[in-house]
């Protein structure tokens, strides 16, 4: 539950869940962003969920802080919303032509190429949230002894599509961008797609996701 709610600036505030990232408390934010949103309290102009906090922005000319704190500690999440969620299939290819930090990740996680790519496609993942490039998922949590720190010097370009391994997440680079993330392999699959008007994004917070492996040949041949 909500441990505190503080300004944040002049026009918005900030719902505290605590300090920890897993699946539990990510799972009370995801619940009060999709209930708030979904009521469209007046006033209220853009919601921005993180691993364990969520900032409610609104419009001083029709709301206030007072206002606002009040409706949240008075919410009822719990009957008010049940999330709907997915579950997803992601195909990924991991040849080496994708498969960018491969060597990397066997020296730092002491893990042969085979044993990182069991572990990472033997698991279930849990969409914290989407973000630093638009429609990014940050999918969780990576076993312990698969977790490795971020480069030490970022890349200038990371390939659209690029599955990436930080810390205790996995994402997929929704777009050609900047990125300090190991890169594991490359899906053939669309997670984010600016044309579909109201749901651009394949992968949301809450959802579930598993990888599949996939050769070279299907990757080439995924979209025919």
């Amino acid at each position: 539950m909500i441990k505190n709610i503080l300004n944040l600036g002049d026009a918005a505030l900030y719902c505290d869940f605590g300090n920890e990232v897993n699946k539990s408390i990510n799972s009370q934010v995801i619940k009060y962003f999709k209930t708030i949103k979904e009521k469209e309290l007046r006033g209220i102009n853009n919601l921005t969920p993180s691993y364990n906090k969520l900032i409610i922005s609104y419009d001083l000319r029709k709301t206030n802080f007072n206002e606002v704190k009040r409706y949240v500690e008075n919410l009822d999440i719990e009957s008010s919303l049940k999330l709907n969620t997915k579950k997803l299939e992601i195909p990924v290819c991991c040849h080496e032509s994708f498969s960018l930090d491969i060597k990397r990740l066997k020296k730092n996680l002491n893990l042969s190429t085979e044993k990182i790519l069991e572990n990472f496609f033997n698991k279930e993942y849990f969409c914290y949230m989407t973000g630093f490039i638009a429609g990014m998922p940050f999918l969780g949590d990576l076993n312990e002894n698969m977790r490795a720190q971020r480069l030490e010097t970022p890349r200038v370009k990371v390939p659209k599509g690029s599955v990436g391994l930080t810390e205790q997440f996995a994402n997929i680079y929704t777009f050609e961008s900047p990125g300090g993330w190991n890169i594991l392999g490359n899906t053939p699959i669309n997670v984010f797609d600016k044309t579909e008007e109201g749901k651009p994004n394949l992968i949301n917070p809450g959802d579930t996701v598993t990888f599949k492996e996939i050769t070279l040949d299907q990757y080439k041949n995924y979209n025919e």
